[in-house]
């Protein structure tokens, strides 16, 4: 056997999460190769410093940009909770499990077009607050700021879930003359009565039919001198009702304001297709600046699928399906091991 000498690359190793249908590891990828060893790959990742301005560079050609875009954000865990001694899994709460859990966070960044109803990922960033000492919000109100300032996105509103939804990031989004649509925490103290009555949690304000279809005005408490709002109750089932808060004060639709956070399900559709299409969650080495490569490679072989699904008009999992359908019609054509009878 020809000894695996050759130096593995960026392409290599996102060819390799592309391709590759559950076992997304190193062992996997070196027993399977002709060109590179198990220590080729790893000394690959271990050298490479992948930032997400990779991602950034990868899409910018590819996103569409409308004055009514809209930029999501939000976070999700990478299921670690059976691994030992990774660097940069930490406990955290997975809104996926709903609960706390062993994995590496990540908050992530979408552009979505409401007029063609596609997205794009366009930022990202690692939690990690032992080595950099951010905090999610940190890391939130940093790809914020690099949406107006350095990729100079067009797009109209920021929408983001209740754990974005705090006094700095609101008035941040205000200043940039944005408008924002998230929802409350159930216990978030606000005011309808124009300063009446004392602050009350959300979930337990009165509602006129008048003020189900078109929302209220209220105060959030600590929000500066006579700063208000715009809130509405929106129903989605009949356990759950959100109270969705918007500085839009002209808007007066209930039901537009359910579509409007309609989209705000993109990234969470992200987050779905990367962690079971791209091997997300399959890295099992431990070191910090692994994982980081293999996460940034990760999500750039999304980026790749996307295109092509977008261009092709199916679905990331069609495309990846089909990878198996190829290896299934050439083993049915040619197998290589026979089925015989005794």
């Amino acid at each position: 056997m020809r000894p695996k000498t050759q130096i593995v690359t960026r392409l290599d190793y996102c060819q390799y999460l592309l391709v590759s249908q559950i076992n997304y590891t190193l062992t996997n990828f070196a027993e399977h190769s002709e060109k590179f060893s198990h220590d080729a790959l790893n000394r690959y990742l271990d050298g490479e410093k992948l930032s997400p301005k990779l991602t950034w560079e990868s899409v910018q050609n590819q996103v569409v940009q409308t004055p009514k875009g809209f930029v999501v954000f939000d976070d999700t865990v990478a299921d670690k909770d059976f691994s030992h001694k990774v660097e940069l899994v930490r406990r955290q709460y997975s809104g996926n499990a709903h609960a706390v859990i062993k994995g590496i966070g990540i908050v992530t960044c979408v552009y979505v077009n409401p007029e063609s109803d596609q997205f794009w990922i366009i930022d990202y960033r690692i939690y990690d607050p032992d080595g950099d000492g951010k905090t999610k919000l940190d890391h939130m109100q940093d790809m914020l700021l690099n949406c107006v300032h350095q990729k100079q996105l067009q797009f109209w509103a920021v929408l983001m879930d209740s754990w974005y939804a705090t006094k700095e990031i609101m008035l941040t989004i205000e200043k940039y003359e944005k408008i924002y649509y998230c929802p409350l925490k159930d216990n978030r103290q606000v005011d309808d009565s124009n300063a009446s009555q004392p602050y009350r949690c959300v979930d337990a304000l009165t509602w006129t039919e008048a003020e189900k279809q078109h929302g209220k005005t209220i105060k959030i408490k600590g929000f500066p001198g006579n700063h208000k709002v715009k809130l509405f109750r929106v129903v989605l089932s009949t356990k759950r009702t959100d109270y969705v808060v918007t500085n839009d004060m002209a808007q007066d639709n209930t039901q537009v304001v359910q579509e409007v956070c309609g989209f705000r399900w993109k990234v969470e559709q992200f987050h779905r297709e990367t962690k079971q299409l791209t091997g997300l969650e399959g890295c099992q080495c431990r070191k910090a600046r692994i994982v980081r490569n293999h996460v940034a490679c990760a999500i750039l072989v999304w980026v790749r699928l996307k295109q092509v699904a977008n261009e092709t008009q199916q679905t990331v999992y069609r495309l990846k399906h089909e990878l198996l359908s190829d290896y299934l019609r050439h083993q049915l054509k040619s197998p290589a091991i026979q089925m015989t009878f005794a």
